[in-house]
């Protein structure tokens, strides 16, 4: 999530993020943040700290508090040294000073969530599976699979919470964000599971992805 009150620059990066394949929501204002983080899950949120109603670090509190697996990244204006110095003291992650290159601002998303998320890995495996984290490839007995990018994702979120009952809710939220709100019903994500499962098989893997009849998703590691 990108929390920023320059609706231009929110358009920009928004645009650019979204065609890197990442799921992206925006925030304006410090109020529109924490609601958001108070209902959705977010691996990593871009943060503004000079918002119209308060200072980005009171939201940074509350995630330090609340959800402290949650990545920042907060922006900053470049002769702002100490507010820097006092968003890392509090658990950012990482900063970015404006104006910056959306290029520079793609690899520090990037590094943040490898060293974050994947733990540093640049690759993830369970027994026959492994997730080429950078090129965003899959391999069952070395022979890859052919995955759309949401079934990849998926795979990744369901071995990322091994062994976690995870609900078709909070899939939807975590592969579509806020759009999910727009779907009548959970019926895609079962095609997503299917055609995973599918093609897991018929390279020789093992079926690990087990349905909790009336709940969710399970990924077992027995």
């Amino acid at each position: 999530m990108l929390v920023e009150d320059n609706a231009e620059l929110v358009d920009d990066v928004t645009a650019f993020f979204r065609e890197e394949g990442y799921v992206m929501e925006t925030a304006f204002t410090l109020q529109e943040a924490r609601e958001k983080v108070g209902v959705y899950s977010y691996d990593l949120v871009i943060l503004d700290l000079g918002l119209p109603d308060g200072d980005g670090l009171e939201l940074l509190e509350d995630m330090q508090r609340d959800q402290p697996q949650v990545a920042v990244l907060i922006l900053t204006a470049r002769d702002a040294l100490d507010v820097k110095v006092q968003g890392l003291e509090q658990g950012a992650d990482d900063y970015i000073t404006k104006p910056f290159h959306k290029a520079e601002l793609n690899a520090r998303v990037h590094s943040i969530l490898r060293r974050k998320v994947a733990g540093g890995r640049q690759k993830l495996t369970f027994n026959e599976i492994a997730l080429d984290l950078n090129e965003k490839k899959v391999t069952v007995y070395d022979q890859e699979l052919s995955l759309t990018r949401k079934e990849y994702d998926l795979l990744l979120f369901l071995i990322y919470n091994k062994d976690r009952l995870l609900t078709k809710e909070s899939i939807a939220e975590h592969l579509w964000g806020d759009h999910i709100d727009q779907a009548d019903n959970f019926d895609f994500i079962y095609n997503h599971i299917k055609n995973l499962r599918r093609k897991i098989g018929q390279a020789g893997g093992h079926n690990y992805i087990r349905s909790m009849y009336g709940m969710g998703y399970k990924f077992v590691t027995e």
